[in-house]
């Protein structure tokens, strides 16, 4: 991927809680990726009752603070609304609790580059031989409602690592505020006619990232929500 002038890459990593961990996350990722001009790194705290904000400060990353909880979608959303501000020729999002590869960065970014994916998201379940019995469960049922309701053919629906080209910047507009935006997001792309691609990555599956992750008893409240919305 040649260097193209002015290609700024904005990297939202979502934060609730996660003082313990988003010290090392945000130091994780790379300053300079192949291809790009400008890489810009910002965390979305959102109510965090701990020491997340502070945690984000020695690490030398902007952080914007939501005054209360109000969940993954709505951070995310925040995060949409700076890389807009900041003209980003592409957005990242990259959750916050060390789940991810900083590595595989580069790699979802690439079919945004080569005009192949407006909007990439990271499989943890396309090639991946790690992942919990109960996790990929959850996962299959998220992805079978998405299509059932959406339309949108996915292997990892509620995957977190995810790429945005400048259009698909401009044209999602997703309501939900908590873990059913994944899926919303699918919707708003097949609406919009977006190209969706998928690229295996690698999850980091510890004791920890599995607490934050989403978890088994939710999967029913969130998918009633983004139903109940779709059906309106």
């Amino acid at each position: 991927m040649p260097v193209t002038k002015e290609v700024k890459v904005v990297i939202v990593v979502p934060a609730f809680n996660e003082s313990s961990v988003i010290y090392n996350v945000l130091k994780s990722i790379p300053k300079k990726i192949k291809g790009t001009s400008l890489v810009d790194v910002v965390v979305v705290n959102d109510g965090s009752s701990d020491n997340t904000q502070s945690e984000v400060r020695r690490a030398g990353i902007p952080v914007i603070n939501h005054v209360i909880n109000r969940g993954l979608g709505a951070a995310i959303r925040t995060g949409i609304e700076y890389a807009r501000k900041k003209k980003a020729a592409i957005m990242v999002t990259f959750d916050g609790d060390g789940q991810h590869d900083p590595s595989d960065i580069e790699k979802i970014i690439r079919p945004v580059f080569q005009k192949k994916a407006d909007l990439v998201i990271g499989s943890r379940f396309k090639k991946s031989k790690n992942v919990p019995l109960d996790r990929f469960f959850l996962n299959w049922f998220a992805n079978v409602v998405t299509f059932l309701f959406y339309g949108v053919v996915t292997t990892d629906s509620q995957s977190g690592l995810r790429a945005f080209s400048k259009k698909a910047l401009n044209l999602i507009d997703f309501k939900g505020e908590r873990m059913d935006f994944s899926s919303e997001i699918l919707l708003e792309a097949k609406k919009n006619k977006l190209k969706i691609a998928e690229v295996p990555i690698r999850a980091i599956y510890t004791e920890y990232s599995r607490k934050k992750g989403q978890k088994n008893l939710n999967a029913i409240p969130t998918f009633s929500r983004f139903l109940v919305r779709l059906l309106r």
